[in-house]
């Protein structure tokens, strides 16, 4: 008898190829826009435009110091930790390790906190127009729902586990201490609900628990929902298919 290679080889996918595909546009997608709205900001602050971010009046600042209240945001940093994963996921959508999980998980507590509080307090503060608004629909509309959409329809889970979601709190909480120090040292906090000078530091720091109370309540939600959702993309890659040898 002689012998020949079988034409039936296994193959273990993390999802099919149209799936895949599907998922490296959709974050593809967001990482554009996301990036465009970041370099429309850019260009405003260079020439003397409208900070989308600022509820305040930025006439007379340096532009070190506009930069500077730029990156502080809240809202900038997540829409950067969005950018960031979005570009490496549509890289290599199966992208996975320890330290990502926390950039992840990051990405999306950030940016969801984003689109409710921009919706639900800040939008009603600012008014941009021109291209102002077109990066204002960028950071506080697409960025949030988009990347929110794109992690319940995609995954790829699970990706986390309480570990990291107890992690992931390290940067709010970061960002609460420097928020607070800079306006101690600069009087200036970037966002009025934060605003001692404006509400006094009991309510400033009150306004602090209650969006973090809220962070945590999203961070669960978002926790239990990646070990039961199902996804298009699953845990890993394909693997290299393995050819049977068949004896006839």
């Amino acid at each position: 008898m002689n012998e020949s290679i079988s034409a039936q080889p296994t193959i273990v996918t993390g999802g099919g190829t149209g799936r895949i595909l599907a998922a490296r546009i959709w974050f593809g997608g967001i990482a554009v826009v996301v990036g465009a709205a970041l370099i429309i900001q850019i260009v405003l602050i260079f020439t003397g435009g409208q900070d989308v971010n600022a509820f305040q009046s930025t006439v007379g600042q340096s532009l070190g110091t506009r930069f500077f209240h730029l990156f502080s945001y809240f809202t900038i940093q997540s829409n950067l930790f969005v950018l960031g994963t979005s570009i490496v996921l549509a890289l290599n959508v199966w992208k996975n390790g320890p330290v990502w999980r926390v950039l992840r998980f990051d990405a999306m507590l950030g940016i969801i906190i984003t689109g409710l509080v921009y919706e639900g307090i800040l939008a009603a503060l600012v008014h941009p127009t021109g291209w102002a608004l077109a990066a204002t629909i960028g950071f506080h509309y697409i960025s949030p729902w988009a990347t929110l959409i794109g992690w319940f329809v995609f995954g790829p889970r699970p990706r986390m586990p309480w570990t990291t979601t107890a992690l992931g709190f390290i940067w709010p909480v970061a960002w609460l201490v420097f928020t607070f120090v800079v306006g101690a040292i600069m009087n200036w906090y970037p966002y009025p609900f934060l605003d001692v000078s404006l509400i006094g530091f009991a309510d400033s720091v009150r306004n602090c628990l209650v969006i973090l109370l809220i962070g945590v309540i999203i961070a669960v939600i978002l926790t239990l929902l990646d070990r039961r959702l199902p996804a298009l993309v699953h845990d890993g890659p394909p693997r290299t298919p393995r050819v049977r040898r068949a004896r006839g």
